[in-house]
């Protein structure tokens, strides 16, 4: 592998997810690969997950990590031909080759406007790093993807299912912040490689790009879609026609005990209760949000261990 920005980085996914699972099993087999190795991490936007998860998964193997949030450094110009005169200090393409000095590998974590859809859709810090930089590049979120998180997703699904085809639903759900469609265009985009039934259910007004939907089938009836699922993900994100608005915080919407059935819950976290799902769900053993947390490890341990085979 020589970068992971996006899923289909991933050349061999069903073995892919078995060698995370193994690696779970035992996370320090490896701990030699990354000796004298350096991750550099760098945060445009705040983490807990996948900054611990991809931390302690370059540690696992025997990495060194530095953190840089961004916002304690210089703002970074990504446009070129600029006349830097404003607020301004550095641009990407010195400060990109800079860091590749002193990194072997770099993790980078920006969020998108929610204001410019074709800025946003254009990537334009991943991308840009991507050009600029000399050295393997790792996508913690984006402002269109989080690739990680669905590959900690299809762990989970792989790990916990008892089906040969079990049904999955992406759910909808309100909340009082417009959200980036990153976590659940990711999610669809892996598990439509995936052996799953899978059905996207939202209001009106929710649809998500249809390059990332495809012929998935979406229902707008949560319960209709709910039944009868064997993992239920939840997620809220902004409209993407309307782009960045929040259209609804139907609270009908959120998923309870009634609607979830018999079905695994799972959220890629943070999540509100009582918003987004309720109490009893959370606190149920149908939950399995923990695990997928647990999971991010593996996913980035996986994917950091087949780049540095690659080095």
């Amino acid at each position: 592998m020589k970068n992971y920005t996006k899923i289909k980085d991933i050349i061999n996914l069903p073995e892919t997810i078995k060698d995370a699972i193994l690696l779970k099993m035992n996370p320090f087999e490896f701990q030699d690969l990354g000796k004298h190795k350096t991750l550099v991490m760098l945060f445009f936007n705040s983490s807990l997950r996948t900054r611990l998860s991809t931390e302690k998964a370059a540690k696992n193997l025997g990495m060194e990590v530095m953190i840089l949030n961004i916002n304690d450094a210089w703002n970074l110009e990504f446009e070129d031909g600029t006349i830097m005169n404003m607020d301004k200090s550095e641009h990407i393409k010195e400060a990109a080759q800079v860091i590749s000095q002193y990194a072997d590998i770099i993790a980078v974590r920006a969020f998108p406007t929610l204001q410019d859809k074709a800025k946003d859709e254009s990537e334009y810090i991943l991308n840009n790093l991507k050009k600029h930089a000399t050295v393997p590049i790792v996508n913690m979120e984006s402002a269109t993807a989080h690739p990680l998180q669905a590959l900690a997703d299809a762990i989970t699904i792989t790990e916990l299912t008892e089906k040969a085809k079990p049904k999955v639903v992406l759910s909808w759900a309100p909340h009082p912040k417009a959200l980036p469609q990153a976590v659940a265009n990711s999610f669809i985009e892996m598990i439509q490689n995936m052996d799953v039934d899978l059905t996207i259910t939202h209001p009106e007004g929710y649809e998500l790009s249809e390059a990332i939907t495809k012929n998935t089938p979406i229902n707008y009836n949560q319960e209709e879609a709910l039944k009868d699922a064997d993992f239920v993900y939840t997620k809220n994100w902004s409209s993407y026609n309307n782009y960045g608005k929040v259209l609804s915080q139907d609270n009908s919407w959120m998923v309870t005990k009634a609607k979830l059935g018999h079905a695994k819950f799972m959220h890629c976290l943070p999540v509100r209760r009582n918003v987004v799902v309720e109490d009893t769900v959370l606190d149920s053993d149908q939950s399995v949000v923990i695990q997928q947390a647990n999971n991010r490890t593996y996913a980035a341990q996986i994917v950091l261990k087949q780049i540095l085979e690659d080095l």
